[in-house]
């Protein structure tokens, strides 16, 4: 296979009628017709297993914490420390994760990753104490932080440009699957002597697992590419495209290598913010990954079946069974996105899980209203008794919590990963994508340290209401600020963030150009 020459000496440019046909014709790839791309996208994507898995696990095995511990069941600061120790450990791993993606490449990050989940699962099945709980808790963030910042880029970089944002969402899929999955194994646990050990014990297989898979699997090809392994990449990209395609894809790749080349020193984290087009795309995902986790998402699943026992069911086990249909419903919905997301876009999607979002926290505000006072709504009094409003709110907080996770599944849920996995440039993509990844997992552990403290202090409707108006911000910022990247490719999106910055001057200097002035 000879390397393609650039774009430059080609005369084939992003917007050619050449690369429009090919996208519009056979050479299109749709999400099953390579098996290849398909174990590829399976084996990074158990990264996001192990993230679900550890998100849905500890809300079950908390109850249990709680009962096998004295000092914890007195303590919601305590209990709020053993659920967030691990976003401490995850923002750590995030932001270092993305300085390991770009220096040592996204498969060695992978491994690192599980070595690290494997050891804190361990420690915590073994931990005699709260203390040693939360170390464990500790390493185990460690390993998601990295993988939750890996995964994503690794499928993106090896994802033809027309189902990129479906594969990405497959990652947020092995999210969703590891969250049901971990309510399974709560419930299996329930009556095992050790229960909650079992539980947070039984991570480490999944890692172990994706450790060796990890072993067999190729390097990302565009990471390969750019850091002068072209041979290498070839031979994964000629399994993922056929030979006109592939031919598109390695001049965009040695364009972009010749970008990178020509610069004249390393790129910096301080470069994101020096640089107008960078800033200006970063602000746009990060303030996604925010969104995502302060309009209340991993509240629902760490605190699920606290939430369904503050509504009035007081079994643990029934409150575990609510909380697996709950994990069911986010599985599926997730599912949905995938199916979506490349046909409808990343706007619509996100408008419309946003907009269900607002819908169901207020009436999961409006459940626990009834609990507190169940023969009056706001002042005005109903012909409900006092036994028959309490049932009623228990059940209207079931189903906001089943609503909630309905409709931020396909939208909320995978549309910020997706995102950031595509709108920065080569260059930057691992430092950025790290950087949003650590924004997340911060905007994750305010939630989680925070949650049941402001529950305490304003009560559980008004917390709702919170989450509710933050939501609705999200919904103007998405409306007013975040671009459309259905089907563009990497070199087009950056094009896209230029034109945003200084407008249509086909004259404007190239990033790589600017760093050098």
């Amino acid at each position: 296979m000879t390397v393609a020459s650039s774009p430059g000496s080609s005369g084939h440019n992003l917007d050619s009628p050449h690369l429009a046909s090919l996208r519009s014709n056979g050479n299109k790839t749709s999400y099953f017709s390579n098996s290849y791309l398909l174990g590829l996208t399976l084996t990074a994507g158990i990264g996001g297993f192990l993230f679900g898995y550890d998100t849905g696990v500890i809300s079950g095995a908390l109850l249990y914490i709680r009962d096998d511990f004295e000092v914890v069941n007195r303590s919601s600061f305590l209990q709020e420390t053993i659920v967030s120790m691990a976003l401490v450990g995850a923002i750590i791993g995030a932001s270092g994760g993305g300085w390991i993606n770009d220096a040592y490449g996204r498969k060695k990050s992978i491994l690192l990753a599980d070595v690290v989940f494997a050891v804190g699962s361990l420690v915590m099945c073994a931990a005699p104490d709260p203390y040693i709980l939360i170390l464990g808790r500790f390493f185990v963030g460690l390993g998601v932080g990295i993988a939750s910042v890996t995964a994503p880029v690794y499928i993106a970089e090896s994802s033809p440009s027309e189902i990129r944002g479906g594969l990405v969402s497959m990652n947020v899929l092995m999210i969703t699957f590891g969250q049901f999955l971990s309510y399974l194994v709560n419930l299996g646990f329930t009556q095992v002597p050790g229960t909650w050990r079992w539980m947070l014990g039984v991570a480490c297989l999944p890692a172990i697992l994706q450790f060796f898979l990890v072993l067999i699997m190729p390097e990302s090809p565009r990471w390969l590419y750019l850091k002068d392994e072209k041979t290498k990449a070839i031979n994964v990209l000629e399994k993922i495209y056929d030979p006109d395609r592939l031919q598109e894809e390695l001049e965009s790749l040695s364009a972009a290598a010749d970008d990178q080349h020509n610069s004249s020193r390393s790129i910096g984290y301080l470069d994101i913010f020096k640089i107008k087009e960078i800033r200006i795309a970063f602000f746009t995902g990060a303030s996604l990954q925010a969104f995502q986790q302060f309009t209340g998402i991993n509240t629902v699943m760490y605190y699920s079946p606290t939430i369904v026992q503050m509504a009035g069911f007081s079994s643990n086990q029934t409150a575990l069974l609510l909380s697996l249909f709950i994990a069911a419903m986010n599985a599926a919905g997730t599912i949905v996105g995938i199916y979506t997301i490349d046909q409808f876009g990343r706007r619509i999607l996100v408008l419309t899980s946003l907009a269900g979002v607002i819908v169901s926290l207020c009436i999961l505000s409006l459940s626990f209203i009834l609990q507190a006072s169940p023969t009056s709504i706001c002042g005005i009094h109903t012909l409900l008794s006092s036994h028959c409003g309490a049932q009623l709110g228990s059940w209207l907080a079931v189903l906001g919590l089943i609503l909630y996770i309905a409709f931020f599944s396909p939208g909320m849920g995978p549309v910020p990963w997706a995102v950031n996995s595509e709108i920065y440039p080569e260059a930057y993509r691992g430092k950025c994508g790290g950087m949003s990844g650590t924004v997340n997992w911060i905007s994750n552990l305010i939630v989680a340290q925070t949650f049941l403290s402001v529950v305490d202090f304003v009560g559980t409707s008004a917390t709702f209401l919170i989450l509710a108006g933050i939501a609705v911000v999200a919904f103007a910022f998405v409306a007013f600020y975040l671009p459309e990247t259905k089907g563009m490719s990497f070199e087009q999106v950056e094009q896209l963030w230029k034109e945003r910055a200084w407008g249509n001057d086909v004259h404007h200097q190239s990033l790589l150009e600017q760093q050098r002035c």
